[in-house]
């Protein structure tokens, strides 16, 4: 069954809701958990069942939010495909978060679990994936939605010139589309007819 996803454009700007800190702190409980789209690669062939998870680290810092984020296809879990750091601020009204890259991956495979070993490691230490951040507003009571900014994020995978990112935040689900596009921007790598639905499975 074909399923079709909503990805809200900006020029509806007028919709979204004036953003607090409430928000942003809600937000992050909500990103916070345990996920996999088994659901939906049940009902479509064409999506694999993934495990995504989004943890806390950095607990005692004052400077926004920081997320361990290890993406891995469920049968597969100790072989993850993405591993990032996504630090979470509220400026001037606006979510952003920021994506970093990690040193040493592999160290840190399974850390949604026991995220201690981070405190060995600084902020100082990821390399900021440049143009990528995602911004994030708040659309109604239910639900937040965020994207990356035009062409800004670089990417070389499979051929790619640039990747985008889209993302609708719900409490207990998280709609993720990442795609990349060659110079001549067409697609050459992603899901081609709209993102992973992650459902959560534990907070």
């Amino acid at each position: 069954m074909k399923i079709k996803f909503l990805f809200v454009v900006l020029i509806f700007a007028s919709t979204i809701l004036a953003q607090t800190k409430h928000d942003f702190e809600t937000l992050v409980d909500w990103m916070q958990g345990s996920y996999n789209s088994e659901e939906q690669s049940k009902n479509d062939s064409d999506y694999y069942n993934i495990s995504l998870e989004m943890k806390k680290i950095w607990t005692d810092r004052s400077d926004g939010y920081w997320l361990y984020v290890e993406q891995a296809v469920t049968e597969t879990k100790n072989q993850p495909y993405r591993q990032r750091i996504y630090h979470l601020v509220f400026e001037d009204n606006i979510i952003k978060s920021i994506i970093y890259s990690l040193p040493n991956e592999k160290k840190f495979i399974g850390a949604g679990k026991n995220t201690e070993v981070f405190n060995n490691l600084s902020p100082d230490s990821l390399e900021t994936r440049v143009g990528c951040d995602v911004i994030i507003k708040r659309f109604d009571e239910n639900t937040f939605i965020g994207s990356t900014v035009e062409n800004k994020c670089t990417s070389s995978m499979r051929g790619a010139s640039y990747a985008t990112t889209e993302v609708t935040i719900t409490k207990n689900k998280l709609l993720s589309w990442d795609r990349g596009y060659n110079d001549k921007a067409e697609q050459v790598w992603g899901a081609l007819k709209g993102g992973y639905l992650f459902k959560k499975i534990n907070e």
